[in-house]
């Protein structure tokens, strides 16, 4: 009866649908537009381009519903396990009395804000062409001296003094000094890099600082350093946090290395593997100087063997010209007697052949006086012409009647 009379008092009764109507404006005229952050979760995307899930912390969660008309003004890809600020009104979905949120509008939160910023400028950097493999620069063998951009304080410096005096300590270092975390840091880091380069006085430069997270590392994520280290003339090697660090002065730089102490390996030659090299190589030099040394070892006792004393040089020639004389001198008595027999010869043929021999055997020789003609015939004189008739042991002279 109790209860009867007291429904009997109650001013006013609430269907399930007045109930939550009634709710959703409260909720609504309170609270107005909120801002909430949470993980995304339960992620679901239907056809009709609205997007619902859940937002959640460690002890709680609250539907929420991403109309497709501010969907569309998202510039991110929601996905579960992302951090994020919604904008959203509170409400209660009165079909089901379920207490959810209407988003109008979802920004990354924290690190994952940052990191849509750098992919933001990592994809405008990449279509300026500062990431171009073109334009990066080789890095000297033996460099004449090393520059260091980093903070004086920080640890990573100690590590890349401790590499670069262990590898080849008698490289000169130059420090420039800037800091690498905090919103002065991207402004002090562009300038350290030109003043490094106006300055001239390293042929390398290390970029560098310890591990952080995405918000200490900012600094380097920074469009003016990026485009300080791209006009560089020193080539720039960055060794900046952990090996799965990356950041847009990674991209930029000629040469990532994974950490402070890789930058130090990179633009630092080994004096303990040259050393090596150069043992190797004088030990090769060596031994063809000893080869070489014995070949024309070898080849001056062969010349050694050939070449005799001038004066036994002397005494051979010497010797061959007594043979050459007495070849000559045997050489002309063979001449001159060979001569002497044919002269003999012609001297017995002419005197065979001689008209006073003739004559002695009874001939004569009859001649005109006057002209000296050779009479022959009868017929060659005439009466009254003298002649002279040559005899053995005389002349005769006559007159022809």
């Amino acid at each position: 009866m109790n209860n009867m009379h007291n429904l009997d008092d109650a001013s006013h009764i609430y269907s399930v649908s007045m109930l939550n109507n009634a709710a959703s404006g409260l909720l609504n005229d309170h609270f107005g537009t909120v801002w909430v952050t949470g993980e995304i979760s339960n992620l679901s995307r239907p056809s009709s381009g609205h997007l619902y899930f859940s937002l959640k912390d460690n002890q709680a969660q609250i539907r929420c519903a991403l109309f497709r008309f501010k969907h569309t003004q998202v510039n991110f890809s929601l996905e579960n396990g992302q951090q994020v600020i919604v904008q959203a009104q509170v409400s209660v979905y009165e079909p089901r009395g379920d207490f959810q949120l209407i988003v109008t509008s979802v920004q990354l939160a924290g690190a994952g804000q940052l990191q849509l910023a750098f992919e933001k400028l990592k994809n405008k950097l990449e279509k300026a062409g500062l990431f171009d493999a073109a334009h990066k620069k080789s890095l000297p063998i033996f460099p004449k001296q090393i520059g260091i951009i980093t903070s004086p304080t920080a640890a990573a410096l100690s590590d890349i003094l401790k590499v670069l005096h262990r590898r080849f300590c008698s490289i000169p270092v130059i420090i420039y000094p800037t800091q690498v975390q905090g919103i002065a840091a991207a402004g002090q880091i562009a300038a350290a890099i030109k003043t490094a380069n106006s300055r001239a006085e390293c042929d390398v430069l290390i970029l560098a600082r310890g591990g952080g997270s995405l918000e200490d590392l900012w600094p380097f994520n920074e469009e003016a350093v990026a485009h300080a280290i791209f006009n560089s003339d020193i080539p720039i090697v960055t060794g900046i946090g952990h090996q799965t660090d990356f950041t847009i002065a990674d991209f930029v730089a000629d040469l990532r290395a994974p950490t402070p102490s890789a930058a130090a390996e990179c633009v630092s030659p080994d004096a303990t593997e040259y050393a090596a090299r150069l043992s190797l190589y004088y030990a090769r030099l060596l031994q063809c100087m000893n080869t070489h040394i014995k070949s024309h070892q070898s080849h001056l006792m062969h010349l050694q063997k050939r070449l005799q004393h001038p004066g036994e040089k002397l005494r051979q020639q010497a010797q061959t010209l007594d043979q050459l004389e007495n070849q000559l001198h045997r050489a002309m008595l063979f001449y001159l007697k060979n001569k002497r027999e044919k002269m003999a010869y012609y001297a017995v043929l002419l005197e065979t052949l001689s008209p006073l021999k003739i004559l002695q055997r009874g001939f004569s020789i009859t001649r005109e006086k006057k002209s000296g003609k050779l009479i022959r015939h009868c017929a060659d004189v005439t009466a009254g012409v003298h002649i002279v008739t040559q005899l053995s042991d005389g002349e005769i002279e006559s007159v022809v009647v």
